[in-house]
């Protein structure tokens, strides 16, 4: 009988948790990409400029001065273009993440209604009792 009991009220805390445990683990799923990608990024972003600080201490007369900003103004559309398709990849990521949630808050939601259409059902309407005990 007890055994029974905690069994059940085992059952009703996974149940109760599992929403949480789901929304947990999908934002942390998010962080955790996010936070990849954007490490990614700075390492290129990085790489970027410590080229064009390699490419500006080869300097040596005008023609090499030139060559150099000729260079820096295809860096600077390089980076430009690079900073538009990791702005897309991060909007990406984000919808993903909206549209993962706003699943999850439906089922969630949608179980929490099933459940409280089954208990009320099994719920039978109480007895009035207008009785009372006065002890004289």
């Amino acid at each position: 009988m007890q055994d029974k009991m905690m069994d059940a009220f085992n059952a009703q805390t996974r149940q109760m948790f599992e929403p949480m445990r789901k929304m947990n683990s999908l934002m942390l799923n998010n962080m955790e990409k996010m936070t990849q990608y954007q490490l990614e990024a700075m390492k290129r972003y990085s790489q970027m400029g410590t080229e064009r600080i390699r490419s500006a201490t080869e300097i040596s007369d005008a023609e090499s001065l030139r060559d150099f900003g000729t260079k820096q103004a295809e860096m600077m559309n390089e980076l430009s273009q690079q900073m538009q398709e990791d702005a897309r990849v991060m909007s990406e990521m984000s919808l993903q993440f909206k549209s993962e949630m706003e699943k999850l808050f439906s089922e969630a939601g949608q179980k929490m209604s099933e459940q409280a259409s089954a208990a009320a059902k099994g719920e039978q309407p109480a007895k009035a009792s207008s009785q009372s005990s006065r002890k004289s």
